[in-house]
């Protein structure tokens, strides 16, 4: 009892002297022993009696004490008060690169910071408490902000020490979180990767203390001290139950060139823990399953067979998940452990409809020499629908495969697989060899080569083909089409003109603009910072692989950043208007029209993008119908939307907005959201 007198003497005392940091450091440590004397509000208003800093008052009253733990509050607390310009953060998702804090607002409860990637971006206080995470001098971020020279000559000479200061700064992490670390902070061009990473890797496998797995989706390591694989470590292999662990720690030993020198205890007890890592993963991972076999055959063991490896994959095609997970080198691999014979490959082929890009890469390099696997390669060129993966790569390395290949069908058949796999919305896989084959069609070299090999009808063809597509970037397309006119300018009198229609400001109701502001407020104060804390209460739950809550929260995670990027430029793109004072004399934005369609005589409301009253008639200029009206006038014709028939309505009248249609457009006091 003496005890929490003293302590509760201590506090009266820093409070009276406005001792700030001496009332929070001794709640921070005591406020167990003192939790029954002093509750959550009792705890936020003694905070707020010791100091007449707007702004140390401010960050206690954004902390909404009693809505969570005192203590949850008070670590929050001591972070907001760390937060001061000039402080070096990253987000948890590090999509932004470093920031730096720039300016603290007590009045509107913010605090601006100038990321690498996104400057001036505002957070609430919850928010900055939530998402923010301060780092020290020794942080690779930092390094390079504060000693950009040093960080130059490291990346230049010693592109090691680069990778090991990300897995100092970061923890360890897979080649491919490497990678996008590494790009996405600017230390090295996308483009130069492979190139800094063939020199770092060099260096690492010589450092006893990395450990780098042969997949690109398993973590580098950086350990503490150096591995001696002495009997300390035989035994603990021995005793090992986990069968990744188990893989990547024979891994590591046979990269230092140890399995080649190991003694008879040595390789039975390597055999026998990979045999028991096989039966582990049987039915459990086939990708894990295929690399243990990979594993087992390149290090000539006898035991588990190679047939009865080969059998299990072979069987409910284990083989085709396994493909489309494992890494490049893998494939390869494991496509040489699987393809023994005539058998193997036909059933290998006969998959591709259900592989992955990577897979069908190798496949067609590794079987090019077969006829039977060519020709049943090229049957699936002549689909009238082929397999995206195989149109991605016959498109771009059609000359390299085209000598030496007389299967193939035609160039100009592929040419049209192509342009389909261009259009349309896609996602995903999907969506990286979609870009592969627009970026092909935009480079004018590739063009050249490809229209010399096509005749002047097959010339016509695939240009009126690329012409009618419509699901390209309007300016992308257009220079296209240009350019293949001007490497064959008899296309010309096949060039179809386009009227180019009026082009309108992005406008949208003041009511409507203060709704979408709002819910970018609650994702960014409410959703985003619950997002992160189900993250970190995920991380409690242990192997982070395996970890479905993890995952879950990771991948919402990525839906709320981008979310959060387009919402915040529409709010900037889009405007808000009150429409007053629209000409009457064509259809626009901000007018009212009485048309003439198959269904009698109706009248809608044009108002900007985010508007629509389906009981008022409003409807949003971005629609197919406004889109097809926009411009006319009266007397005109227009499409009017939906499927079969064309149909078409006319325009009998242009009105101004009628007073129902100006009160919906006002900001409803319950929003409250002004703009």
């Amino acid at each position: 009892m003496a005890d929490k007198d003293k302590l509760v003497e201590d506090l009266t005392n820093c409070v009276q002297s406005g001792n700030f940091a001496g009332v929070l450091r001794c709640l921070r440590e005591n406020y167990a022993t003192i939790s029954k004397k002093l509750n959550a509000f009792g705890v936020r208003d003694l905070l707020k009696k010791t100091t007449k800093d707007r702004l140390l008052v401010s960050f206690v009253d954004s902390l909404e004490f009693g809505s969570r733990p005192v203590e949850e509050s008070l670590v929050r607390l001591e972070k907001l008060m760390a937060l001061q310009p000039g402080t070096l953060v990253i987000s948890k998702s590090i999509e932004w690169g470093l920031g730096v804090v720039k300016r603290l607002d007590y009045f509107y409860k913010r605090i601006t910071v100038d990321f690498r990637m996104k400057k001036s971006h505002q957070f609430s206080y919850a928010a900055a408490a939530d998402m923010l995470k301060i780092i020290g001098p020794e942080h690779v971020l930092a390094i390079q902000y504060s000693d950009p020279d040093r960080f130059s000559k490291l990346l230049k000479d010693q592109p090691d020490e680069i990778v090991k200061l990300v897995l100092q700064s970061f923890g360890p992490l897979s080649i491919v979180r490497i990678e996008d670390i590494i790009v996405r902070s600017g230390f090295v061009k996308s483009a130069n990767w492979k190139q800094f990473w063939e020199g770092a890797r060099a260096k690492l496998r010589k450092d006893s203390r990395v450990y780098i797995p042969t997949s690109r989706n398993d973590n580098i390591e950086l350990k503490a001290t150096e591995e001696n694989y002495g009997e300390g470590w035989l035994s603990a292999l021995g005793r090992e139950t986990d069968p990744k662990t188990i893989l990547s720690s024979i891994r590591e030993y046979v990269a230092k060139g140890r399995f080649k020198d190991a003694n008879g205890q040595a390789r039975a007890t390597i055999e026998d823990r990979l045999s028991f890592a096989v039966t582990a993963a049987r039915r459990v991972n086939d990708a894990l399953y295929a690399t243990l076999a990979i594993t087992i055959k390149s290090l000539g063991l006898e035991k588990p067979t190679l047939a009865e490896m080969r059998e299990y994959l072979w069987e409910k095609r284990r083989f085709i998940r396994a493909l489309d997970t494992i890494n490049q080198q893998e494939i390869k691999n494991l496509l040489l452990f699987l393809a023994i014979d005539e058998e193997s490959r036909a059933k290998i082929c006969a998959a591709i409809p259900d592989l992955s890009y990577a897979p069908i890469v190798e496949i067609v390099n590794l079987f090019a020499d077969d006829p039977v696997s060519r020709k049943t390669i090229a049957d699936y060129l002549r689909l009238p629908k082929s397999p995206a993966p195989l149109t991605t790569l016959f498109t771009g390395r059609y000359d390299v495969y085209k000598q030496n290949w007389p299967e193939l069908p035609p160039c100009i058949s592929i040419l049209s697989h192509a342009i389909a796999l261009g259009e349309g919305r896609q996602n995903g896989e999907m969506l990286k060899m979609q870009n592969i084959i627009r970026r092909l069609f935009a480079d004018k070299a590739w063009l050249e080569k490809v229209f010399s090999w096509l005749n002047d009808n097959e010339k016509a063809l695939i240009f009126e083909r690329f012409q009618a597509s419509i699901a390209w970037d309007p300016s992308t397309h257009h220079a296209i089409v240009m350019r293949m006119v001007h490497i064959a300018p008899e296309l010309s009198q096949h060039v179809v003109k386009v009227e180019k229609k009026k082009e309108y400001s992005r406008i949208t109701s003041r009511r409507s603009y203060a709704l979408k502001k709002k819910e970018y407020l609650k994702l960014i104060n409410e959703d985003m910072p619950e997002n992160v804390r189900k993250i970190e209460e995920a991380k409690g739950y242990g192997d982070l692989s395996e970890n479905a809550e993890y995952q879950y929260a990771k991948d919402e995670q990525r839906i709320l950043m981008q979310k959060q990027t387009l919402m915040q430029a529409d709010l900037e793109a889009v405007k808000a208007d009150d429409f007053e004072n629209v000409p009457t004399d064509e259809v626009a934005p901000g007018v009212a029209v009485r048309v003439d369609t198959n269904e009698g005589e109706k009248i809608y409301s044009i108002l900007g993008e985010w508007d629509n009253n389906f009981e008022l008639g409003i409807i949003s200029a971005k629609t197919k119908l406004a889109q097809n009206m926009l411009g006319k006038k009266v007397g005109d014709q227009f499409e009017l939307p939906g499927e079969g028939q064309v149909v078409f309505g006319k325009v009998i009248e242009i009105l101004p907005l009628s007073e129902p249609v100006k009160d919906w457009m006002k900001i409803p006091a319950e929003i409250g959201v002004q703009v």
